[in-house]
């Protein structure tokens, strides 16, 4: 990891594409309930307040152990919302 913006960026990027895959699923989708993808939506954007105000932590003892769990808690999360979004049915 090159530095924290690009964490910032990356986190941004990742659920960003997620939120914006539901919304196409959505429109592909228009007689299904939304109620699940709407949920999925809504964890997105927890995840990603939750992660930048870890990222933003500046009382942090190891720095790059720190980042480098931010950076695995965002993979791990990321593939659960998008096996989530590709279970909709």
């Amino acid at each position: 990891m090159a530095n924290v913006r690009d964490l910032k960026k990356d986190i941004n990027f990742v659920l960003g594409d997620i939120i914006e895959a539901v919304y196409v699923w959505e429109y592909n989708n228009p007689d299904k309930d939304t109620k699940k993808s709407e949920a999925i939506v809504d964890e997105a954007i927890v995840t990603f307040d939750e992660l930048i105000v870890r990222v933003n932590n500046r009382s942090v003892e190891d720095k790059k152990a720190h980042f480098k769990a931010i950076n695995n808690d965002l993979e791990t999360k990321g593939r659960a919302l998008i096996e989530k979004l590709n279970n909709l049915s």
